[in-house]
């Protein structure tokens, strides 16, 4: 459109579409005249009454030149309204002043999409959300309040109106230093007097005090005055006028304070009630004066109204004033009821964020003591509002004997310089804390564990004058608190010094110290844990030094079985399924084991270095405790069984080369560290192990962390030339290998695997179907003496039992528990019958599985089935031998089938060859 079409009607419809470029052009071009003429048109549309420039007027001026001794000249009241001017920017805000520059949105869902924005832009971590809800606030509510001129007119005009508007005006305000300014410039021109002072009661019960933050307010002040540099006026509770009218409830009204005439005489004379000091200190006379108590909803008492010198020369105040007062301060001591509740709510939101943010601080930082000591203290002085705050921590606290080891420190910045460059912010046993080490305060609630507020610490008979003169830092009052960890336990003490409006630290103070002081516990507590794990972890390092240091081999083993000629495998004898375990000692299964690495070409293949891996078996060897049977050649055993399945049967053909070195290498590591118990015991007796690796699979675990260990050991890494994808794929078929060896393992995927046999489903090209088939080879290998020949077989099963009966003879001894029958020498004659379930519920099923997946392994089905005929022919001795010794019975099969059936468990562990670390749980079939 148009410059020169444009009608004021267009431009009025496009500005009511659009309010938000009138809004801005208003903020960048308004002038403040047209701001005062719109407000003084707005208002005067309110009233009842139309408003006539000359009364108006008249009333201004009559308002300006009101005069007597007391009244101020024009002159002082432009003087004072330059300064108001002045000091607006500055003055005390009961608002955000950026909330009213804000569209007029709900200010709630504003600020929460502003939170949701933070939280977005941030990483979704506790620490940052918790920030991002930190920054919330509470905002009070504004609302515009007419002008004082305004309610002069109405004051005039309508009284009803104007009392409704007083009344509105206080009612809509929650900030009780803004809601105090403006009851006392009411209460000047409700009464019409010169000057008005509010005094709140603060205080406990027992000692009561009037305070008033505002004094000798004036009526013709506009702005709210700045606190930053006035002090407080307060005044005893039952002292002068004020205290008088706080303590009995009455109503004063005084027509001269200087002259009262005392009955039966009439001698004028000074209320004895009136104190002239603030005249003498303000210059300031006082003549009339009405003070009045403001009550709350149930009556008691909460603060004090005083109105000085009626404005009009020479007139006092009269019972209309009073009537007017008695109607006007019930509304504001409910108005000043809210504000102190809404103050107190606030004051709660601070201190709760004050304790979320030492949470979100205990998040950040757990690892360095110092650190997490000054964020604390730093917090216990934002919360508390105190000159000086200090922590110390107790030597050691088992001990009845309270010492303190460290102390920490700091002084508030708004303390003097002079103060403040005498003391760091933190120190450890520096001139001052020697003063807070040997505090008598400090060692009591050590002692004690109760806190101690002492509000004048001269008075105090446990606080120690001289030191606090030494020190130079004078203490007025002290709260200290103990410091407790999660076991409740002392671990020390905070101590907060001098609250900086010189007031002593009240209950709330402490409920909310100690309620700080929790948290600051559980940090200092998780910081110091920190700490002593990091020591341990430094002795255990050390510990593993030495150990491994021993538990490797030496270099003249090495040296010796490198310079070593290695005997070919039909010297040995170690592609035989029928190998005899016994006939090779220990070094001689040492040169086996490295002539099996090279006959499958593992040396080269994947580039081991020939002394690594003579010093790798070694070590390994050395790792093998000394028990009967699961030691250094049952590994070997177990290693040379897979070796001649590998190559005689031909699973070489089948496997891949990392499958193959996986399987030699799980074989030899199988049983490292073996202590002749099964995962059962270390279960029943809380172990190490079963606390370290659970009650699953538990030493299984350990035989591969172990064989990990070994590994990264200087100079042990077989694996060092592999590539990193290679490695990582080793690793995990290592651990298969190893797990694989725990029968209860064996049972959770054996019938899945005989199914898929049976049914010629087998199929290598699935990783599953693979992954079955090297954990059945290892359990095959493992339980390989019971596919031995009959001496061979019949010897390791000596062995397998004596061990398990050392570990029966331990649970009834330590745990004081009957062993299972496998476990129990008292009943060693059992043995061929538990051979039999051993064989029919264990081994003979996953062999005639094997044969039917690789007919070459035909020979070791066949030996189990004849080391079956033998101890069926010892069961039938032992049982004709026990029918011969007792007389029959009726019940003398079922009995048999009992004792039996008892011991009908794979976890009673194989006497044959097997391993006794299944899931004594799990049933034979």
């Amino acid at each position: 459109m148009a410059v020169s079409n444009m009608v004021f009607s267009d431009v009025e419809s496009f500005l009511d579409t659009h309010p938000e470029l009138f809004e801005d052009y208003l903020n960048r071009k308004g002038k403040h005249s047209v701001v005062e003429k719109w407000l003084k048109n707005h208002q005067a549309s309110k009233a009842p009454v139309p408003a006539e420039p000359e009364k108006v007027n008249a009333r201004k001026d009559s308002w300006a030149s009101k005069g007597d001794g007391l009244q101020r000249r024009a002159s002082q009241k432009e003087l004072r309204k330059t300064f108001a001017r002045s000091k607006a920017i500055n003055a005390n805000r009961t608002y955000d002043e950026h909330v009213n520059s804000r569209a007029q949105e709900p200010l709630t869902s504003m600020r929460r999409r502003a939170l949701l924005r933070k939280a977005s832009s941030l990483p979704p971590t506790t620490a940052h959300i918790l920030s991002a809800l930190l920054e919330s606030r509470v905002n009070i509510p504004q609302y515009p309040s007419t002008a004082v001129d305004f309610k002069y007119y109405l004051k005039e005009h309508n009284e009803r109106e104007f009392f409704l508007e007083l009344v509105k005006d206080i009612s809509n305000d929650l900030d009780l230093t803004s809601l105090s300014y403006k009851i006392l410039v009411f209460v000047c021109i409700m009464v019409d007097a010169d000057r008005c002072s509010l005094f709140l009661v603060e205080g406990t019960t027992n000692k009561k005090t009037l305070v008033s933050k505002f004094f000798d307010v004036h009526a013709g002040i506009t702005v709210l005055p700045s606190l930053s540099n006035s002090d407080e006026v307060q005044v005893p509770w039952g002292k002068g006028i004020i205290g008088y009218v706080a303590e009995h409830g009455e109503t004063v009204n005084i027509p001269d304070a200087y002259q009262v005439r005392t009955p039966p005489l009439c001698v004028c004379v000074c209320d004895r009630r009136f104190s002239d000091e603030i005249d003498k200190m303000t210059g300031y006379k006082t003549k009339s004066l009405l003070c009045m108590p403001i009550r709350n909803s149930d009556g008691e008492i909460i603060g004090v109204a005083q109105a000085i010198n009626k404005s009009s020369s020479g007139a006092l105040f009269t019972e209309d004033d009073e009537k007017v007062l008695q109607m006007y301060l019930p509304f504001c001591g409910i108005a000043i009821s809210n504000a102190q509740l809404f103050a107190a709510s606030r004051k709660e939101y601070d201190r709760s964020r004050a304790l979320l943010e030492v949470v979100n601080d205990l998040f950040e930082e757990q690892t360095d003591l110092e650190k997490i000591v000054r964020k604390i203290m730093h917090r216990a002085q934002t919360l508390l509002k105190c000159e000086r705050c200090s922590v110390q921590l107790l030597e050691d606290i088992e001990s009845p004997v309270v010492k303190f080891t460290k102390s920490f420190e700091l002084l508030s910045p708004k303390c003097s310089a002079d103060t403040e460059s005498s003391f760091k912010d933190s120190m450890e046993k520096s001139s001052y804390s020697d003063w807070l080490i040997n505090n008598s305060i400090a060692e009591l609630v050590a002692s004690t564990g109760l806190p101690v507020n002492i509000s004048d610490a001269y008075q105090d008979p446990r606080f120690d004058a001289e030191a606090d003169q030494f020190s130079g830092f004078h203490i007025r009052s002290v709260l200290c608190v103990p410091i407790w960890n999660s076991n409740h336990q002392i671990i020390g003490v905070a101590q907060v010094l001098n609250r900086l409006d010189g007031k002593p630290f009240d209950d709330a103070d402490q409920r909310l110290f100690e309620a700080f002081v929790i948290f600051c516990g559980l940090g200092i507590n998780n910081t110091i844990m920190y700490d002593q794990v990091k020591k341990s972890w430094a002795k255990q390092s050390v510990a593993l030094d030495v150990l491994s240091y021993h538990a490797t081999c030496s270099k003249t083993e090495v040296d010796k079985f490198k310079a070593a000629n290695i005997p070919l495998v039909c010297e040995l004898g170690i592609d035989k399924l029928s190998f005899d375990d016994f006939s090779l000692d220990v070094d001689a299964m040492i040169t086996a084991a490295l002539r099996m690495f090279m006959e499958l070409g593992m040396v080269q293949k994947f580039k081991i270095d020939y002394e690594t891996l003579c010093r790798w078996l070694l070590t390994v060897r050395k790792n093998y405790r000394m028990v009967l049977y699961h030691n250094w050649r049952h590994a070997f055993n177990v290693c040379q069984c897979m070796f001649a399945m590998l190559t005689t049967a031909g699973f070489q053909e089948t496997l891949t080369e990392v499958e193959i070195l996986a399987l030699i290498v799980g074989c030899v590591c199988h049983d490292l560290d073996h202590r002749g118990t099964n995962n059962a015991f270390q279960a029943k007796t809380g172990s190490a192990l079963s606390l370290l690796y659970g009650t699953s699979a538990t030493l299984e675990h350990h035989h591969f962390n172990h064989a990990v260990m070994i590994l990264q050991s200087e100079g042990h890494n077989i694996f060092s030339n592999l590539s990193s994808r290679e490695y990582g794929d080793l690793m995990q078929l290592l651990k298969q290998s190893i797990l694989a060896t725990d029968l209860t393992l064996y049972f959770e995927n054996r019938n899945t695997f005989f199914e898929l046999v049976n049914k010629g489903e087998y199929n290598w090209n699935v990783k599953a179907h693979r992954d079955m088939c090297r954990s059945m080879l290892m359990t095959a290998c493992d339980l390989g003496a019971v596919t031995k020949p009959w001496e061979i077989s019949r010897k390791v099963a000596e062995l397998v039992t004596n061990e398990f009966f050392e570990q029966g003879d331990r649970e009834r001894s330590e745990l004081k528990l009957t062993p299972s029958a496998i476990f129990d020498r008292n009943r060693k004659d059992e043995l061929p019958g538990l051979q039999l379930e051993w064989i029919d519920g264990i081994c003979a099923p996953l062999y005639e599985t094997l044969v039917k997946l690789n007919p070459k392994l035909q020979p070791m089905l066949d030996m189990i089935q004849a080391n079956r005929a033998k101890w069926e022919e010892l069961n039938e001795e032992r049982e004709r031998a026990q029918s011969v010794s007792q007389p029959p019975s009726h019940c003398s099969g079922d009995s048999t089938k009992t004792t039996d059936g008892t011991l009908a468990n794979a976890g009673s562990a194989p006497p044959c060859g097997g391993d006794a670390d299944g899931d004594p749980s799990k049933p034979a079939s």
